[in-house]
């Protein structure tokens, strides 16, 4: 077994970056015309001690949506006069005619807040020299508001706003590129559907800055074969395996339908899949176990289309459940267009970026239709894992079971036997109070086909406080032990109790179809017919 130190170390491959950048790199934008705009601006000032001077406010539609000439001449203009007049952006041409990228620039970053619309509308009458024989699908000039600002330096250079700008720092492996001398503007928004969300964004990526980002990764893929949408199954595929060698617990739902309600999502740090219109699954029930400072993204060509809804497409959901960070598309954006989720995770999670840096380093096009929702400065992998780790054992927190469950994965994933990471566990002091712990040791039981010890620690793991969501994924795989090592007896005694104790569970029909089943091998004719019955589908409603 090697020593723990030793074990630790293998973290360190992760997370070794600058420390985040200071507030005076950030120019906060809200709308005046809403005063929740300002009370979000402030809040983020407050919190990441950005200069009272580098709040600027703008008189701006309330809508979501902006004309093109709105916002030409209420946003982006008045914006970039601020910018030279306080010399956040040095121009060597005349602050009139700047005819080229800045020579300098102190302002990094941009937030949009709460109330600075969301997406720019379509203007027909603008018609671009130079565009004409683009193809029909990119003769557009609509686009998400953040897009379209993360290329106000460039655009002053006559880059044209009809169609996509191709992101030249799509991919890069150097986030020091993404800066306006260089073209590009770091937009995010702190946006939600109430002011009180999206001021929560930067206090959970605060929170998530101190203390970890923690918990599991789930990945929803289609596994589909056409050669015009394969892509989205190659990014979230190529995003789990990023997740999963850098230690994070990693579940991948490979069906054509995506996480059906009743699968128990707990303690989420990472989550993207595709294809669905409207949010669906485990995201429509009441609580979802969202970790402080989690990523959440289903990609969808209008997941983004309103984040003022909570339960309409997919980022308001999303953030309203409790997400962190996420992105989405405003408009039909084409699968080729939207961010490659893969890059991000590694850029995010792997090599320390902020949020604003590897969102941007995601995406294949600018000035499109992609909207970037977060504290742009939210950086989880600032720290060394080695780091956090000593600093998690000193302070004696809760999250220490986190980084633990991270130093298992992570040697698993290097090929360590099994074997060696049973006898970790089992020697940690931690274990013995740790739900998620006992939970990864049991599925290490298991994996070495020691079944017994499995099931017994799996069941010890349910008395350790374990989560809602963590609580059912460890009664089903109890009910699984238990139907392997053939107790029927006790497995129906199981569902019983969880059937009982579940009854709006979206899996209730199931449990009790599966009882009706036990049943009918123990000999017990009418429960199974009753359990028969209470699983039977509810009368159509009458027509209206």
């Amino acid at each position: 077994m090697k020593h723990k130190a030793t074990l630790t170390a293998a973290l360190l491959a992760a997370g070794l970056h600058a420390a985040d950048p200071a507030g005076n790199s950030v120019v906060v934008v809200y709308n005046r015309q809403i005063p929740d705009s300002k009370a979000v601006a402030e809040h983020y000032a407050r919190q990441r001690q950005v200069p009272d001077s580098q709040v600027l406010g703008f008189d701006l539609p309330k809508e979501e949506t902006m004309t093109r000439a709105e916002f030409r001449w209420q946003l982006r203009q008045p914006l970039l006069q601020a910018l030279q007049a306080q010399k956040l952006w040095t121009f060597a041409g005349d602050e009139k005619n700047p005819a080229q990228l800045p020579i300098a620039a102190t302002a990094r970053y941009a937030v949009l807040c709460y109330g600075v619309p969301l997406k720019i509308k379509s203007d027909g009458s603008l018609k671009e020299k130079g565009t004409e024989n683009w193809r029909p699908e990119f003769q557009r000039n609509e686009a998400a508001v953040d897009s379209e600002l993360a290329c106000l330096p460039a655009s002053l250079t006559n880059c044209p706003v009809t169609g996509p700008w191709v992101n030249p720092y799509y991919g890069a492996t150097n986030a020091a590129l993404l800066h306006p001398t260089n073209g590009v503007w770091l937009v995010a928004r702190l946006d939600g559907p109430t002011p009180e969300i999206a001021k929560g964004l930067v206090d959970k990526a605060l929170e998530a800055e101190t203390n970890g980002l923690w918990g599991r990764a789930y990945f929803d893929i289609r596994s589909i074969t056409n050669e015009g949408h394969v892509l989205g199954d190659q990014w979230i595929s190529n995003a789990a395996r990023i997740c999963w060698r850098l230690g994070l617990e990693t579940e991948m739902e490979t069906n054509a339908t995506t996480f059906p309600a009743g699968f128990p999502l707990s303690q989420i740090a990472v989550y993207a899949g595709w294809y669905d219109a409207e949010v669906s699954g485990p995201f429509t029930r009441p609580a979802v176990e969202f970790m402080p400072g989690a990523f959440a993204y289903h990609l969808h060509s209008f997941s983004a289309a309103s984040l003022r809804n909570p339960n309409r497409h997919w980022a308001g959901p999303l953030l309203a459940k409790g997400a962190t960070i996420t992105m989405g598309c405003v408009e039909e954006p084409y699968l080729g267009l939207t961010p490659n989720v893969a890059v991000f995770v590694e850029r995010l999670l792997r090599f320390g970026d902020s949020f604003g840096e590897a969102a941007c380093l995601a995406q294949p096009a600018l000035s499109w239709q992609t909207t970037v929702v977060g504290d742009p400065l939210y950086r989880p992998a600032g720290k060394s894992p080695q780091e956090r780790h000593a600093e998690l054992e000193k302070r004696q927190s809760p999250l220490l079971e986190w980084s633990h469950h991270k130093v298992v994965n992570l040697n698993l994933a290097t090929g360590l036997s099994p074997d060696e990471l049973i006898a970790y566990l089992e020697k940690e002091p931690v274990t013995r109070k740790s739900a998620v712990l006992t939970e990864k040791l049991a599925d290490l039981y298991w994996a070495r086909k020691k079944y017994t010890d499995g099931l017994d620690t799996y069941e010890t793991a349910l008395k350790r406080g374990p989560s809602a969501a963590q609580r059912m994924r460890l009664l089903m795989r109890i009910n699984d032990c238990l139907a392997a090592l053939g107790r029927t007896q006790r497995q129906y005694e199981l569902m019983q109790k969880v059937a009982a104790e579940y009854p709006d569970h979206p899996n209730l029909r199931q449990f009790r179809q599966n009882l009706a089943i036990l049943a009918e091998k123990l000999g017990k004719a009418e429960e199974a017919a009753q359990y028969r019955k209470l699983a039977e589908p509810p009368p159509p409603e009458p027509k209206k």
